[in-house]
């Protein structure tokens, strides 16, 4: 949740900048909105991509815990069952 919240935030930081630069460089108001739209659209694909990635990688991730979770739960049983033949025998 706090990589999330990073990369939110460096996106943002990231488009102020843009912003910022763009504005306050000396250029016409035609060529500033031509730069403007250009580095939004730069923006919207970096984001695109790195959505996505993050879309991956949580998806890799969430498969993994699943697969250890089930994994666990197997050795459980066998556990409890081992348990239960051993005490049984024992009665």
């Amino acid at each position: 949740m706090n990589r999330g919240r990073f990369v939110l935030g460096a996106i943002v930081g990231a488009a102020a900048g843009v912003i910022a630069g763009l504005l306050a460089a000396p250029k016409s108001g035609k060529e500033s909105r031509a730069d403007l739209k250009e580095k939004a659209a730069e923006l919207k694909e970096s984001t695109s991509r790195k959505t996505e990635d993050l879309r991956r990688r949580s998806k890799k991730t969430l498969d993994t815990a699943r697969e250890s979770v089930e994994e666990h739960k197997e050795r459980g049983e066998k556990t409890i069952d081992d348990a239960k033949r051993h005490f049984d025998k024992k009665a």
